[in-house]
């Protein structure tokens, strides 16, 4: 199925890979990793996964939970004192991007930045309003590469004002970077070296960079898009502001929303690591408890119209479930450049497909590849 797409030209490359009952029983590449040098795409290919880092980041705090350094319900002014009293947008002027604004009912808290009701939005791929005050601040939206202090950057958003009442409801946002911030500012450490000494080591991540190594480059898949006729070209550097090599460029920005490189394998060692109760390998990250929390529902209302969302993961909802292949309990996300993965742990299953491509016209692709999947299980 999947080679049938890359034959047809509607995606350059593609990485799969499945776990069942913790046995690896598929790990492919398919198509190319560079289609204009027609170099083939390596099953461990490395892949800019964007948004997979957030459920990275949400486990780095958790670490920190259990650690004792805060809690889920803490303000984030706690540890950032410019969260105090923030302001809720009133109304906005899409004409001049001027603004009126009403004051927070009450501080944010690490409970919302994991669960995306903070009243945060994104620049660039956020909401018109969210998308103006935040490029007027001068604050990025943490994809690709940025010569900036990552302390300050959000010192600054917490000047803009939130979309929304904190609690009020779900909007996707730079909530993950935030956390990110926290963790450096609780740990002393980079949140390179942090995930490093807490995640990547002990779980055997070996190929997890948000500076990936000049001996590991030629690995680094290419990224592609599509033209106004929906052809896949190659990404320009100057595509979106996003230059497609920032994962070799030396970063000090480290985005906990969006800035790490890996590869299939090692995001499944995560996700094992988490469909075991919080171990893998003899290594524990999490207690099985604090797993369990992660992936329980925070939410007073759905998410998407139809699932729940954890604490850092969209949760498969009983309703979703009826519709779809995954089982109730699934958890999962994915990425800008159309990645996605999920863990079921009914089913005792880990799935990861990974393409380097937005927008992605046959995204159904992802929705085929599920279905294929759970159609062949047996048990």
């Amino acid at each position: 199925m999947i080679q049938s797409y890359i034959d047809k030209g509607w995606v350059k490359g593609v990485a799969t890979i499945i776990v069942k009952d913790n046995r690896l029983v598929q790990y492919k590449g398919y198509g190319y990793a560079d289609a204009e040098a027609k170099k083939p795409m390596e099953k461990d290919a490395i892949f800019r996964i964007m948004s997979q880092t957030k459920a990275i980041t949400s486990v780095g705090i958790m670490v920190l939970y259990e650690q004792g350094k805060l809690t889920l319900d803490e303000p984030v002014s706690d540890f950032i004192p410019e969260f105090a009293h923030q302001t809720v947008l009133a109304k906005f002027n899409a004409a001049d991007t001027t603004y009126t604004t009403v004051p927070a009912r009450r501080d944010i808290t690490i409970r919302d930045l994991l669960t995306h009701t903070s009243g945060l939005d994104y620049n660039d791929i956020g909401t018109p309003a969210g998308n103006a005050i935040y490029t007027n601040a001068g604050i990025p939206s943490g994809l690709g590469y940025f010569n900036a202090n990552l302390l300050e950057k959000m010192k600054l958003l917490a000047k803009q004002p939130l979309l929304f009442q904190p609690g009020e409801k779900w909007q996707y946002s730079l909530s993950v970077d935030l956390l990110g911030c926290i963790i450096e500012v609780i740990s002393h450490q980079s949140l390179e070296q942090f995930f490093q000494k807490n995640i990547f080591g002990p779980l055997g991540m070996k190929d997890t960079y948000f500076n990936v190594p000049a001996s590991k480059a030629n690995r680094l898949a290419a990224v592609y898009t599509e033209d106004n006729q929906h052809n896949v070209i190659r990404w320009d550097h100057q595509y979106r502001h996003i230059d497609p090599d920032y994962p070799l460029m030396n970063k000090h920005y480290f985005s906990g929303g969006a800035g790490l490189s890996s590869t299939a394998f090692d995001y499944a060692i995560f996700m094992q690591m988490l469909l075991n109760g919080g171990i893998y390998n003899g290594h524990r990250i999490l207690s099985p408890r604090t797993v369990q929390l992660m992936t329980s529902n925070q939410l007073d209302f759905t998410f998407n119209g139809m699932d729940n969302f954890g604490l850092g993961f969209q949760l498969t909802s009983a309703k979703s479930a009826n519709k779809l292949p995954r089982n109730e309990g699934s958890f999962g996300w994915g990425g800008f450049y159309n990645s996605v993965y999920w863990a079921d742990p009914k089913a005792h299953l880990v799935c990861v497909f990974v393409l380097q491509q937005t927008p992605n016209s046959h995204y159904d692709i992802e929705t085929k590849f599920e279905d294929l999947v759970y159609s062949s299980l047996l048990k």
